[in-house]
């Protein structure tokens, strides 16, 4: 077996604190946003949305990457593996430099078309929150690209590390800018900024060292090596578009959602926050199925694929069963921390109640499976079924149930359990059939 389960409880448990911090920090950003009042934390959520959307992308190609470099150490190829993570790392720092950019030349243009008639207090929240975040977008690329190397090499520590690092640092900073010099979105968006600049900063010096199995060479090479960006943009790109596509229909709804009024951009933004923290086993473990898969499938092994994507599904439900089941009975207790009006934290709770029932029955399905497919190089089954899913259900039904039939900021979260039930009927009878095993990059 090429993981032993010490091995795994070394790659997931890292990944699981890593996701644990990410989440609580994003939710203590809310909290404490929430403290300068309910316009900052729709400003702010609003612009989150478009921050996703972009992490979103680099966050693919980085995928790419680890499954091109996870074939080369499943086949003993350290050399392959070790270019494949340096044209990873070049690639990333420049399409990130032009992103932002281009988000920083269009930032009235994104905010007024995307999200249309905003009320002005929560615009002018917005433009200053994007303005500054939209400057770590090349820090935040780059470090996502070398936390996927040293995942695929089975040292998630190293990955966990540095975010704890780097979480630390934008917790703290937060606490003094808005707490202490009493800043409004400022006060979350300048730490953003400084503790991802370190974060990149970090992980590129470690992957520097050279008695790693997969590490940045000196002289680091200075030309895209087109056969090898070919490669990874083969498994990055569609999953790019995947994702892109995701968070493009999320914002759209959220132009539906921001018609419904401040309540409801306040409640779903909480109810984001919150419901984010349902899924942390299996957004840990999603990562480490690619780690694992990719390196059966570079191996030729996909009876041993198969095997740990039951042993790992399994961990994903009993995780995500144990860490639902808190959240949906501490919910009244956790909404008392957001400061939320009696209107808001009613519906704000009626939100997460529900979607932790669906969690917990459907999530995994829809959103595990899909990462051995990817570790596989079967991207375009996984892109196509996702897009179809999302533009039918998740959107055509938001408006459907939220609008035509008055369900409102809590019918919109209903069409995405719909889009999440047709995502998992196609995806394990592709399973099941095995298609997936069929695919070569």
């Amino acid at each position: 077996m090429l993981f032993s389960k010490e091995d795994l409880r070394k790659l997931i448990l890292p990944l699981f604190v890593e996701q644990l911090l990410v989440v609580a920090v994003g939710m203590a950003d809310t909290i404490m946003i929430s403290s300068v009042g309910e316009a900052a934390v729709s400003g702010v959520s609003l612009v989150d949305n478009i921050n996703i959307l972009l992490i979103n992308i680099f966050a693919a190609l980085a995928t790419g990457g680890a499954v091109i470099a996870g074939h080369a150490l499943g086949k003993k190829d350290t050399e392959r593996a070790c270019q494949a993570a340096e044209q990873l790392f070049f690639f990333v720092a420049l399409s990130s430099v032009v992103i932002m950019a281009a988000v920083l030349l269009c930032q009235d243009l994104i905010l007024t078309k995307v999200f249309g008639k905003i009320e002005a207090d929560v615009m002018e929240n917005a433009q200053v929150y994007l303005w500054i975040t939209a400057l770590s977008i090349p820090f935040i690329a780059v470090y996502n690209g070398g936390a996927a190397i040293f995942r695929v090499m089975n040292n998630a520590r190293i990955s966990m590390v540095t975010s704890v690092i780097m979480n630390l640092i934008n917790i703290c900073g937060n606490a003094l800018l808005i707490y202490g010099f009493g800043m409004g979105v400022e006060g979350a968006a300048i730490p953003t900024l400084v503790s991802r600049v370190i974060a990149a900063l970090l992980i590129t010096g470690l992957l520097l060292k050279p008695d790693l199995e997969v590490r940045l060479r000196r002289p680091l090479p200075l030309k895209l090596d087109w056969q090898v960006i070919k490669k990874i943009c083969h498994i990055g790109v569609p999953n790019g578009v995947e994702n892109s596509v995701f968070q493009l229909g999320k914002i759209l709804v959220l132009s539906l959602v921001t018609s419904f009024g401040t309540t409801a951009i306040t409640a779903n933004a909480v109810a984001n926050s919150v419901g984010t923290f349902q899924i942390i086993p299996g957004m840990a473990i999603n990562l480490a199925l690619i780690t694992v898969c990719s390196r059966c499938v570079g191996a030729g092994d996909y009876g041993q694929a198969r095997y740990y994507t039951k042993l790992l599904m399994k961990y994903m439900y009993l995780g995500i069963f144990v860490v639902d089941g808190l959240i949906i009975l501490l919910t009244p207790l956790i909404l008392k921390a957001y400061h939320l009006s009696p209107e808001t934290g009613e519906v704000t709770q009626r939100i997460l109640i529900y979607i932790g029932i669906c969690t917990i029955a459907i999530w995994e399905t829809s959103f595990g499976l899909p990462n051995t497919f990817r570790a596989a190089g079967d991207v375009k089954y996984t892109m196509c079924v996702s897009m179809i899913s999302m533009w039918i259900f998740r959107v055509g039904f938001s408006f459907i149930l939220g609008k035509n039939l008055g369900w409102g900021v809590f019918g919109i979260w209903v069409a995405m359990t719909i889009d999440w039930v047709f995502r998992s009927v196609l995806f394990v009878i592709h399973y099941i059939r095995g298609g997936w095993t069929r695919v070569k990059v």
